[in-house]
């Protein structure tokens, strides 16, 4: 099945093709992976991001009749209307070679680079080329690790995002929804270490 579903109906439409049991390559939003249903699917290796979209954004044709209020649009000389849309990716559960690439990271850990999260026993990492490779700890990463993420290198624990906390033996050590550090909210994140022996 290769398509681009509706995102109001991304969750229902991947657990349908999931019962099914069907290979895929369809089009989402990259905060589709924050959903509990959609992440819980990558946690078990069972979806993944595809190959090619990695940021920026993608246009879409649309019907006559779709209001043109996005933010990026256009209509072409024959009157077809198109929009652009922000962080979108390929979801899969189709294999391919870049999937099991190394992700190569050269920075070194230290506490003062790498902050610890007040609620979460993990260092903040804000990039996902700053992984520091000499750390085996919990890490907590941007949700776009998913681009380079090689599960024979790196294990996804969890995600501290919203309502979801504490995932895989994790506790929130204080009672508040989000990564803190500082007491400043970040954007969610992706909890991982290296696999043993990496």
């Amino acid at each position: 099945m290769v398509t681009n579903p509706p995102f109001s109906l991304f969750r229902e439409y991947i657990a349908q093709l999931v019962e099914c049991d069907k290979r895929f390559l369809i089009i989402g939003s990259v905060n589709a992976i924050t959903y509990k249903e959609v992440f819980q699917l990558i946690k078990g290796n069972r979806l993944w991001l595809g190959p090619s979209i990695r940021s920026g954004d993608r246009e879409f044709g649309v019907p006559d009749d779709y209001p043109l209020s996005a933010a990026g649009y256009r209509i072409d000389d024959k009157g077809k209307k198109y929009i652009r849309v922000k962080g979108v990716r390929w979801f899969t559960n189709l294999d391919f070679k870049e999937r099991h690439e190394d992700l190569i990271v050269y920075k070194t850990y230290s506490p003062e680079e790498y902050l610890r999260f007040d609620n979460y026993d993990a260092i903040n990492v804000d990039k996902t080329k700053d992984i520091p490779v000499d750390y085996d700890g919990y890490m907590g990463v941007p949700i776009t690790f998913l681009d380079k993420y090689n599960p024979k290198q790196f294990e996804i624990i969890g995600l501290i995002a919203g309502n979801i906390r504490g995932l895989a033996g994790i506790p929130s050590k204080i009672n508040k929804d989000g990564p803190y550090i500082n007491g400043k909210l970040k954007y969610g994140r992706i909890l991982i270490r290296r696999k043993r022996g990496r």
